[in-house]
Parts: C-alpha cells; sequence; structure tokens
C-alpha cells in the first residue's frame, strides 16, 4: 500500500546540489507552524527591516522584534474577544503590513483564516463569509464593511475588526473596533499560547474563479512548512534582501513567497500597479513575485521606449536584439537547456557553442550600448524575478534573458500551497516550469484511459506530496474527484515531462477549443506567439464546436497610432471627436478599427506569428478576429485579480460578438 504524502518526507527525492543550498538556509524542518516562526526570526534578526509601505502616510516600517510582538498582540486581542482556537475569520483586504499582522495574528490565536481581497464581487464576499462559516471579520476598512454590512445579520458573525484607524459607527448593534483599538485590547490581555501540529488547519483560500463558484481550500500549517522548506531549492536569498510585493497577499502563491522570504530575513516592502515601475527603480529590490501580465506590461514599456527612438537607432536596437536572441539560443543549446534540442549530441553543443562564440562580441556591444539601461529601470540589483499563476510566452522569456533580467517561471496551483515546480538557476531550462520542488512527485497520465505516460509524452498531470491540500472545504465530493486514494491530486493541466523531469505544460484541459472537424486546440501556446506582435495587447482565442479558431483582440492602441502615421494616415478612436484638420498641416486620411487596411494589418499579423510556432498545423489558423477597445481588466470583472483572463465571463460578455464572427 503507497504512503500518503503526510507519511512521506519532505525532503525526499533532492538532489546533492539542492541539500548543499537548503544547508545555507535557516532550517525550520522542526517547526511544527507558521505562528512558531515569529519568536524565532525575532531573536535572529531583531532590528533588520521585516515589512516596509513606502507608500503609507506617514511610511511604514517595522523591524522583525516589531513584527512578532504585533503578532502576537493582535491574537492576544482576539482572544480578549472571544475568539477561539479553530474559529474561523474572514479576512477581507488588499496587501498591507497590518495584512500580515492580521494573518499571523489569527493563526497564532488558533483562528482559521478566510481571504480575500476587498476588491471582490460583494456576492462572491458574503459567499465566503457564509461558506466559512466565519464568525468574526477583519476589513481593510469601514468602506468595505459598509459594502457587506446589510447582509451581516443573516450571518453568525460577532465581531468585526477593521485594519484602518477610523473610527468605528456607534449605531452598530455588532461589536466593532479599529486596529489601534485591538492592539490596546491585546496589549492588556494574557496571551494564551496554542499548540498547533503539521495537521491543524491554518487557512482557508477561496479559488479565484477563472470558472464557475470559488471553493474553499484547505491549507495546513503542514501544507505552509513544506514550502517554507523546500523552496530554498529554488531560491536562496540573503538577510535584508528587498522583495517587492506587487501580487495580492492573499493569493497563495504571493502568500507562501512572503512566508518564505521572512522566514529568511528578507524586507518586504509594498508596491502596486500604478506605483510599481517608480519602486523597482527607487527601491531597487533583489526580488519579484510576477504573474505572466506584469512581464508582458514591464515589456511593452521597454518596447514602446525603443518606439519613440530616432528611425536609426530603432533599427540598431532591433539588429541587436535579433543577434542576441540567435546568441541565447545558441548559448541554451551549448548548456544542453534547450527545449527544442532536449538532448543535444557532442557535435550539436560544439557547434552551438561556436555560434555562441561568434555572437557575443556583438551581444556584448548590445549590453554596453542597450541591456544596462534597460536594467536600470528595474532598479539594476534583481536576483530573480519569479513569474507563476500562468504560462510565461516565450518571447518574453527570451526577451528577459537577453537583457540580463532572470525569471525562474514556477507551477502550482491554490489546491498545492502553491509550488510543485520551479526553475534553478542551475537549471534555468526556457519554456518549462521546471523541475518538481523536493518531496514533490510528478506523474503524467491519458486522460481518457488514466495509463501513466514515458517522458516526452503529453497529458494530463498529477502531482502528489507534502503540499497537497487537504480538501475543498464541506464539499467531500469535489474533493474525491481532485485527490485520489493515492493521493495523487489531478491538476487538470496538460503538459509532458523531459528526461530530466523538468515539466512543460502545454495548457489547460477544461480550456481546450475542440473544433468541428474533431481537433483539439490548446489555446495558451496560440495566444502567446500571438502576443509577439507589437500590435496586439490581449487576445483569447475562441471557436468551440466551430470549424476555425477566432479571436478577440485588444490592440495595442498607440503602436497602431504610431504606425498609421508612417502611412499618413489618421487612426480615430471610438467615440473621437473629428478633428480639423490645419491648412499647414499635411491632410491625412481617417481610418478606424474596422477599415480594411488596419484589418489586413491583423490579419498579416496573427498569420505571421501563428505559422511561426514552433508544431504549427493547419487547425491552428486563427480565422475571424474581432477587436476590442476595451482592455480585460480587473475592474471590468474580466481578470481576475492575479491577472488571469476569465475566459467563461469573457464568452459570456461577447456572446453576441463572438456569434457573428461564426455566422
Amino acid at each position: 500500500m503507497s504512503k500518503t504524502p503526510g507519511e512521506r518526507s519532505l525532503l525526499f527525492n533532492i538532489t546533492d546540489l539542492e541539500r548543499q543550498k537548503l544547508s545555507k538556509l535557516i532550517d525550520y524542518s522542526n517547526v511544527q507552524s507558521l505562528p512558531e516562526i515569529w519568536s524565532l526570526v525575532a531573536e535572529r534578526f531583531g532590528d533588520t527591516v521585516a515589512l516596509r509601505d513606502p507608500h503609507a502616510k506617514p511610511e511604514v516600517i517595522i523591524t522583525y522584534t516589531q513584527l512578532a510582538q504585533q503578532i502576537q498582540q493582535f491574537a492576544a486581542g482576539l482572544q480578549a474577544l472571544g475568539v477561539k482556537a479553530g474559529d474561523r475569520i474572514s479576512l477581507i483586504s488588499e496587501n498591507s503590513p497590518r495584512w500580515m499582522i492580521a494573518d499571523q495574528g489569527i493563526m497564532t490565536a488558533g483562528g482559521v483564516d478566510a481571504v480575500r481581497s476587498s476588491q471582490a464581487d460583494t456576492e462572491e464576499l458574503l459567499f465566503i463569509l457564509a461558506n466559512s462559516g466565519s464568525t468574526a471579520l477583519v476589513v481593510e476598512n469601514f468602506k468595505t464593511f459598509k459594502k457587506l454590512e446589510e447582509r451581516l445579520q443573516d450571518l453568525p458573525i460577532q465581531l468585526v475588526i477593521s485594519l484602518s484607524d477610523e473610527a468605528p459607527p456607534t449605531e452598530e448593534t455588532l461589536k466593532i473596533v479599529n486596529f489601534t483599538q485591538l492592539m490596546e485590547i491585546g496589549a492588556k490581555h494574557h496571551f494564551e499560547q496554542v499548540q498547533q501540529t503539521r495537521d491543524t488547519l491554518a487557512t482557508l483560500v477561496y479559488t479565484s474563479g477563472t470558472g464557475g463558484k470559488p471553493k474553499g481550500v484547505l491549507l495546513s500549517h503542514g501544507n505552509f512548512m513544506h514550502q517554507l522548506i523546500a523552496a530554498g531549492a529554488i531560491i536562496q536569498p540573503e538577510v535584508g534582501d528587498i522583495s517587492l510585493c506587487i501580487l495580492p497577499s492573499w493569493h497563495a502563491y504571493e502568500r507562501t513567497c512572503e512566508y518564505f522570504l521572512l522566514s529568511q530575513g528578507c524586507c518586504q516592502s509594498y508596491s502596486n500597479l500604478r506605483s510599481v515601475k517608480r519602486d523597482l527603480k527607487e527601491l531597487r529590490p533583489q526580488y519579484m513575485m510576477c504573474v505572466p501580465r506584469l512581464l508582458e506590461s514591464i515589456h511593452e514599456g521597454v518596447q514602446k521606449q525603443f518606439r519613440e527612438q530616432p528611425a536609426n537607432k530603432q533599427r540598431l536596437i532591433n539588429y541587436l536584439l535579433g543577434i542576441s536572441e540567435k546568441y541565447i539560443k545558441a548559448r541554451r543549446i551549448a548548456q544542453g537547456l534547450s527545449l527544442e534540442k532536449i538532448n543535444p549530441s557532442i557535435m550539436e553543443r560544439l557547434a552551438a557553442n561556436i555560434q555562441a562564440s561568434a555572437l557575443f562580441p556583438l551581444h556584448a556591444l548590445a549590453e554596453r550600448l542597450v541591456y544596462r539601461q534597460v536594467r536600470e529601470a528595474t532598479g539594476g540589483r534583481i536576483k530573480q524575478l519569479f513569474s507563476g499563476g500562468g504560462a510565461l510566452p516565450k518571447h518574453i522569456d527570451d526577451f528577459f534573458e537577453i537583457i540580463g533580467v532572470e525569471i525562474l517561471q514556477g507551477y502550482g496551483l491554490t489546491e498545492t500551497s502553491p509550488i510543485t515546480h520551479g526553475r534553478r538557476r542551475w537549471r534555468n531550462l526556457r519554456g518549462s516550469t521546471g523541475q518538481p520542488i523536493p518531496g514533490t512527485e510528478t506523474k503524467i497520465i491519458d486522460p481518457e484511459t488514466r495509463k501513466t505516460l514515458s517522458p516526452g509524452e503529453r497529458g494530463l498531470v498529477l502531482l502528489r506530496g507534502p503540499q497537497i491540500m487537504q480538501g475543498y472545504y464541506q464539499n467531500p465530493e469535489a474533493t474525491a474527484k481532485a485527490i485520489d486514494a493515492e493521493g495523487w491530486f489531478d491538476s487538470g493541466d496538460l503538459g509532458w515531462v523531459t528526461p530530466q523531469n523538468d515539466l512543460v505544460l502545454t495548457g489547460r484541459a477544461k480550456d481546450t477549443i475542440v473544433l468541428t472537424n474533431g481537433e483539439n486546440i490548446e489555446p495558451q501556446p496560440i495566444e502567446d506567439a500571438c502576443l509577439r506582435s507589437p500590435y496586439i495587447d490581449q487576445i483569447m482565442l475562441v471557436g468551440q464546436d466551430q470549424r476555425s479558431l477566432g479571436a478577440l483582440i485588444v490592440p495595442n492602441l498607440e503602436a497602431i497610432q504610431k504606425w498609421a502615421e508612417t502611412q499618413n494616415l489618421h487612426l480615430r478612436l471610438p467615440n473621437e471627436a473629428r478633428e480639423e484638420q490645419s491648412q499647414d498641416s499635411i491632410p491625412k486620411t481617417s481610418v478606424n478599427l474596422e477599415s480594411k487596411i488596419i484589418q489586413d494589418l491583423f490579419r498579416q499579423e496573427l498569420n505571421r506569428e501563428v505559422q511561426n510556432r514552433p508544431g504549427y498545423g493547419p487547425d491552428d489558423r486563427i480565422g475571424p478576429f474581432h477587436l476590442i477597445v476595451e482592455p480585460f481588466s480587473i475592474e471590468n470583472g474580466l481578470m481576475t485579480q492575479t491577472l488571469k483572463t476569465k475566459r467563461h465571463v469573457v464568452m459570456e460578455r461577447y456572446r453576441d460578438i463572438i456569434n457573428g464572427m461564426f455566422s
């Protein structure tokens, strides 16, 4: 009989090199729960800055000593107000130092927090409050409370805590306190230590809902402790290193990485989408957790600067980028790190090494002229950017390698706490999501027969290890469907493994588009290829039960306007008033996004990028397409908080347009 994940060692399946890397980090293998971490880091790191919010007024700076003290004080305040071990407490807030204090204060008091963004839909938040059975509610501010107030009387909520210092409303029947009041209560109350084990439930994380109603994922202290121990095989930070926090802290990916970096004495500095480019330059972090969309935004910002250069300089930059692309691809083959040639022969490596050596002088010239300045925009101290939460487009991976900013792509799901795989600095196989982290097993099976497949064969990705969730809260049917009797978790992702056990993802099983000829198309790789076009900002393929693929495209209007000017055209956007041409100006033909010349431009771009994609087949060709001016975003409900497109919502929003494309 096979062992359950809890019975297997946390660190089996570990290489000697990883063991050596882990030995240089603080060892938490004997620690049972997250709350135990904070007294240990306070003792070790003391006055080192743990949390920093440069955007708060005044700026917030919290040392490790202060962090441990405030976490315990928050926990003591909860206990004084009646919170007991095992109580569910909903934590509805955006990133801030107080979020971390509340999160760990709840766990330290023995509570289980159900976490979500304050920007989430009201009905979704009320569902989480009800489904989790929360008896207390921690909100970012009273604006968030007002959003939920009317319906709280139908729920077992007895206590509300605001993380702001606003005066609580006086007319409420509920017990309501603000952050300062809770901390004052905690300072006067004797904290009662709560015994917790690896099996103790730590949190409820509700799936982000790219499709359907969210499910509550049960994550234990053991799930998180495995991550704190095993993540050191991927990243080896030094005390005082700065990590820039841009993703939601409540999300499993950002949250686990924050726990790990704080356990090693790093400084967590909070940013936001509006300020991230400035913060990169001014705070000069060593690390940042990213999603592909954020990296695409940084890439587009650089490309925009390139497009603003004089024509002769643009030609030089594009020439050097082309040379560098050839250089890095040859270097990968020489190092045995190319997906195109998984096992290169000695002669192939030698030929690639010769090619890389020949190209290196021009690449070095580009480094001095272009790439060094580009890196300065990230602060110039980045050790690694960590990408997760979705597939990383190939051209983005290539670009950052060219300019000398290392991206380590990782993989995992909320249900896996979340990290299961990650690329290493010494084995950064671009195009893959890396090898399993210690303690983790991967199996690829045929989705129909459930037969285990060999390396190189594509199928459904199954995962097993100490980071696998305990299950879905109050949903045994969904739990049984996700985790089999041997502990294998069905990821819902399609992929294959290399002979060296690197995982290469090819798409989501449920996102697969089936054409009328029976061909199964995975949209993500084709979408990633199309994003190479400077005129395409976002794209989503459609075409289920159609003869061909179609696409909804959000164009890069700034790039199209630049192109239109080169054609002596004026691009007229929807709702734009017609401007009178001055007598001195050269008359320009006015065109809009529906004009034939613009449609022809996009047809050429789609055809070129799709046909140049490795593994191109005739069914990959995109037939009808429609240009949409409004981007997919969190604000309009078309993206999740981690910037993943909500395909089912987009399909519903543009159903008439999609039907019209294929009529």
